[in-house]
């Protein structure tokens, strides 16, 4: 089979994934790969009555977390922090006050920034339980410091920092307020003048906290978590922040993760200790680890061949977006259900890094 069929083996494969399933409204497709001289680009379904299309912006959920890590890491190759450093180094007092007090013993301020990154701090997460609130109560507005102060008040830690690894918006949102607080601009500033700006990602925004450099063509795709479009929450942008708000087309995530892979962002160096300072998600043998906001699979024999190595960054909502080093590939896309936060997985690495395999 050529390499054309089998593009078009993955286009099939991603439009009847998209048509045999109600949850799906909308999704969308992009892999790119100058070693292969393949560019796709693809979308199905509808955002409301229209049609979907490839240049609608998308909201990829925590994918947007790598671009916090990003800020981070460019803040330590610029001196302005170590990833060793304690946060309360930047954060107020008040912020740190029993943030992490487990079994009668407080740690706050043993928490690094590290540990925020590759989720193991211990802390609990405030975003679901407060998006909860948020859809039942849609007048509920609240601060994105007002709702760590809730998860004081309301949750648990769960182990010692750096002890064990949990998947929490609540490491992120605290980046996000470091972010502010070295750089001395809210977050979306900080994330438009120090990524969108410069990689002249033109119509990238952070979720109801600010604009694009130019207005999309297209309505921004609704991303349904738990049956509801949680872009159209009113009040959701605290609860979005550093954690996953960046909404941008497709191609604009593309411009991003080549950045990162050519080390335009960040230097080799810290990128090469964002994937591999890393913590197993679950089991060791499922190999899958976490990194500063990117997830990489190694090789597990029978269960993940080496052939399938890859890193990136996953989405609640069926998004992805990563690079395949052996066919020197980009990933990228959304099926914008939370059905599909483990089924989008396994069709990028089935259904697309299979294929892409078979073109080398």
């Amino acid at each position: 089979m050529d390499k054309q069929e089998l593009l078009h083996r993955i286009e099939d494969n991603f439009r009847k994934q998209v048509r045999e399933d109600k949850n799906i409204r909308n999704a969308y497709l992009l892999v790119s790969s100058e070693k292969l001289d393949i560019s796709l680009n693809i979308a199905e379904g509808k955002t409301g009555q229209m049609v979907a299309h490839p240049q609608q912006p998308n909201h990829l959920a925590s994918v947007g977390k790598i671009f916090t890590a990003s800020i981070i890491g460019l803040l330590h190759d610029n001196g302005k922090l170590s990833f060793d450093d304690k946060i309360a180094k930047y954060l107020e007092p008040d912020l740190m006050q029993n943030l992490h007090v487990y079994r009668g013993k407080d740690y706050s301020e043993e928490i690094t920034i590290s540990q925020l990154l590759k989720q193991t701090s211990g802390l609990a997460d405030i975003f679901f339980p407060l998006y909860k609130k948020m859809v039942n109560d849609p007048s509920l507005r609240i601060s994105t410091k007002e709702a760590i102060a809730w998860g004081k008040q309301n949750l648990t830690p769960k182990f010692k920092p750096g002890t064990k690894h949990l998947y929490t918006d609540t490491n992120y949102f605290l980046l996000g307020l470091i972010i502010e607080n070295i750089t001395g601009q809210p977050f979306q500033e900080a994330l438009h003048k120090m990524i969108f700006e410069p990689l002249q990602m033109k119509q990238a925004f952070a979720n109801d906290f600010s604009q694009p450099a130019e207005a999309a063509k297209y309505p921004t795709a609704a991303a349904m978590l738990e049956g509801v479009d949680f872009t159209k929450i009113a009040g959701i942008a605290p609860l979005d922040f550093a954690g996953s708000s960046v909404i941008a087309p497709l191609e604009d995530f593309l411009i991003f993760m080549k950045a990162l892979v050519s080390n335009k962002i960040v230097s080799a160096t810290t990128l090469e200790r964002m994937i591999t300072d890393s913590r197993a998600m679950g089991f060791p043998a499922l190999g899958i680890y976490y990194g500063y906001s990117i997830w990489k699979f190694v090789t597990v024999p029978i269960l993940m061949p080496a052939k399938f190595n890859c890193w990136g960054c996953v989405g609640i909502t069926g998004a992805f977006m990563f690079y395949h080093p052996q066919t020197e590939s980009y990933i990228i896309g959304t099926f914008n259900d939370s059905s599909y936060k483990t089924k989008a997985l396994r069709f990028m690495l089935a259904k697309v890094i299979n294929n892409l395999l078979k073109m080398t």
